[in-house]
């Protein structure tokens, strides 16, 4: 089949390139003409025949949204929009909506795979009605990774980045625990091997994963980390995880720690230290360290 894809950044790129080698045509569009198959939006809606699948790869918010509303004007009755970037679950019912009232489909959709999903294909969850998640069927089955699992068909409208959203909650304290695990093990002058020890956990152990695989190429690029700064960002997932908690009255202890954390790497100096400082010696007279 035929797919207009808008942003070839490292996932779109990579996804266009995949989608292409299951032998379905893409035509990408991105601001960088040198990434670019076409010019415009315009240009790209022309070349596809109807109904037709636009799946949109640009970053959430104002972005997807000013693209979302070109696509409104361009396309037809029939045809389908797929959100495939990080938007909020909120933002794609009003996505669906405002293409609903122009006939148009709309379906939602959370990526995973990074890098290293153009080889070991993307895992996929998609929000949508089933006549809408029909239309796109075939690119999800050339995206996904080999066999019966790595996509799933969520729910209604927003069900596949609510999905995502949660998986990245998940990501970030799973992240953290090896994160905390890995700095007690070199804090200890009895551990002489800490890659090693990492590295032994990747077979027959209940904490193996690819999160720890990449964490032993981390180490073998830079045993102690020396050469990184202790600074992480985030990207908004997980910020909506806990949100979306305290919606629902769900505790998320080990998510909403493993967020906060992040935040604190970004202090050089942290000021709740300072107070926490203060009162142990005022209480205790315990000792502060001066600037």
């Amino acid at each position: 089949m035929d797919l207009g894809l808008v942003g070839l950044g490292k996932m779109g790129g990579n996804m266009r390139e995949r989608i292409r080698r299951a032998g379905h045509t893409v035509i990408g569009y991105d601001r960088n003409p040198d990434l670019a198959d076409v010019h415009s939006l315009e240009e790209l809606v022309g070349k596809l025949e109807g109904p037709r699948v636009v799946w949109v790869m640009v970053p959430a918010g104002a972005a997807t949204q000013s693209t979302i509303d070109e696509l409104a004007e361009l396309l037809e009755p029939g045809d389908v929009v797929v959100d495939g970037g990080n938007s909020r679950w909120t933002d794609d019912e009003k996505h669906a909506e405002e293409l609903a009232a122009k006939g148009i489909g709309f379906v939602d959709c959370g990526v995973s795979g990074g890098v290293w999903g153009l080889e070991n294909g993307y895992a996929l969850m998609y929000g949508g009605d089933a006549e809408n998640v029909a239309k796109v069927q075939p690119i999800f089955d050339a995206l996904k990774p080999e066999g019966d699992s790595g996509a799933v068909h969520a729910g209604k409208v927003g069900a596949g980045h609510f999905a995502k959203m949660v998986h990245n909650g998940i990501e970030y304290a799973m992240m953290q625990a090896y994160a905390e695990g890995w700095e007690l093990l070199e804090k200890v002058d009895s551990v002489t091997d800490v890659r090693e020890v990492f590295r032994s956990w990747q077979e027959g152990t209940v904490i193996r994963s690819w999160l720890l695989d990449l964490a032993v190429n981390a180490l073998d690029e830079d045993e102690h980390l020396d050469g990184l700064r202790g600074y992480a960002q985030d990207s908004g997932e997980g910020r909506w995880t806990v949100e979306a908690a305290i919606d629902h009255a769900v505790p998320l202890p080990a998510i909403t720690a493993s967020l906060f954390a992040r935040f604190a790497s970004r202090q050089d100096d942290s000021p709740q230290m300072k107070m926490i400082a203060a009162l142990r010696n005022q209480f205790g007279g315990h000792a502060v360290e001066k600037k």
